[in-house]
């Protein structure tokens, strides 16, 4: 069995590697976070004009045409450098469903957008209470003359702040189904309020009210419920591989401060507890990467829903779980520099912790996993 990457992703990852860390450096995260969306639009420019934003988007539609393993080694960099950019909220809540469900006209009018940086998507999978994103809040009735009116609301939507619209899962008004549209936020009774995260990024509530949208806003090709747990899946995954990158970067860095800082005259490397602690980061982020990658080849490679639901619960069962035990050992390996909340891997930290949470923690997946082992 090969477990190499090919060509083609090895290209993808270098190019993320080379426009992340050229321009995403943390003097450059730390003056974005200052600004008032707190939005590289300078590095989604250089995203876009590398052909980044249009790695799962089809060539048809103004994309590269590659997998979801491309899309995770993107989300990767952009870990490693904490960059300020919607890229997951657009490209795996966004384009991704749209490019699979969407109709023709949807397809026309956000695909070649966003490859093109000319656009910012989101979707809105969380919800309120027991946060089921086959539950959903929002309501959709369906209008004598065949459109559609949607009320209520969802929290946590992910950029919500600069995306231009977002795909959001409704019950349907009179029954058990679901269905799934794509909703242009400046539209008449959209209201977006929002609250700074744990990672410095802004969320938003988005509240619909008596909202009207036409036959061509929902998404077909299969029914909602379908549709969702589609998202979700995929969801879990581009959230991993952002967890994935921050760990692999702040245990990079707790390496190197450990190596460097001398205390009795040796590196604190050389001590055992410190040494220790870093090979269960190693070993931890080791695990997260391989569980990531094994969920984003079921999906290229298109397996049946159920293997692809257990194996994204998987990869974000370690991304949760390993993943805050990393971040909290590379913190502490920080010493006093650990505890400065301007230190770059603070925000490693923080990012993390709130990807943690993002679509269900640990002990959510875990009941997920065990509900797959029962049968």
């Amino acid at each position: 069995m090969n477990f190499d990457f090919s060509e083609s992703q090895e290209a993808v990852a270098a190019l993320a590697e080379q426009v992340f860390s050229g321009s995403a450096g943390a003097d450059r995260v730390a003056e974005v976070e200052r600004t008032g969306d707190r939005f590289d639009r300078e590095l989604w420019a250089a995203l876009a004009a590398s052909d980044l934003l249009g790695v799962p988007i089809g060539e048809e539609d103004g994309g590269l045409g590659l997998g979801m393993t491309e899309t995770a080694l993107v989300l990767r960099e952009q870990g490693r450098r904490v960059a300020p950019v919607p890229l997951w909220p657009t490209l795996v809540l966004g384009a991704m469903p749209i490019a699979e469900f969407g109709a023709p006209s949807l397809r026309d009018r956000w695909l070649g957008a966003v490859a093109s940086g000319q656009a910012v998507l989101t979707g809105a999978l969380s919800e309120w209470g027991a946060d089921d994103a086959l539950s959903p809040s929002v309501s959709a009735a369906r209008l004598p003359d065949g459109n559609w009116e949607l009320n209520g609301s969802k929290p946590a939507v992910p950029a919500a702040g600069v995306a231009d619209a977002a795909v959001v899962p409704a019950r349907v008004v009179g029954g058990d189904d679901m269905a799934v549209f794509v909703i242009d936020l400046d539209a008449d009774g959209v209201e977006v309020s929002l609250s700074e995260t744990t990672s410095r990024e802004f969320h938003g509530e988005l509240t619909l009210r008596s909202v009207v949208v036409g036959e061509d806003a929902a998404l077909d090709g299969a029914d909602g419920r379908t549709i969702v747990e589609w998202m979700l899946a995929r969801a879990q995954v581009a959230v991993a591989a952002v967890a994935l990158g921050c760990c692999e970067e702040a245990t990079a860095m707790a390496a190197a401060y450990t190596s460097q800082r001398e205390q009795f005259g040796r590196p604190l490397s050389t001590n055992q507890g410190v040494a220790m602690r870093a090979a269960d980061c190693y070993i931890d982020t080791d695990c997260m990467r391989v569980t990531l990658l094994q969920a984003a080849w079921l999906i290229d490679e298109g397996r049946s829903a159920a293997e692809i639901a257990d194996a994204a619960a998987v990869a974000k069962w370690w991304s949760a779980d390993a993943g805050q035990r990393v971040v909290h050992a590379t913190q502490h390996l920080h010493g006093g520099m650990g505890a400065d909340i301007d230190y770059p891997v603070h925000r490693y930290f923080l990012w993390v912790k709130q990807l943690e949470n993002t679509f269900g923690g640990g002990s959510r997946q875990l009941a997920a996993i065990g509900r797959a082992l029962a049968g």
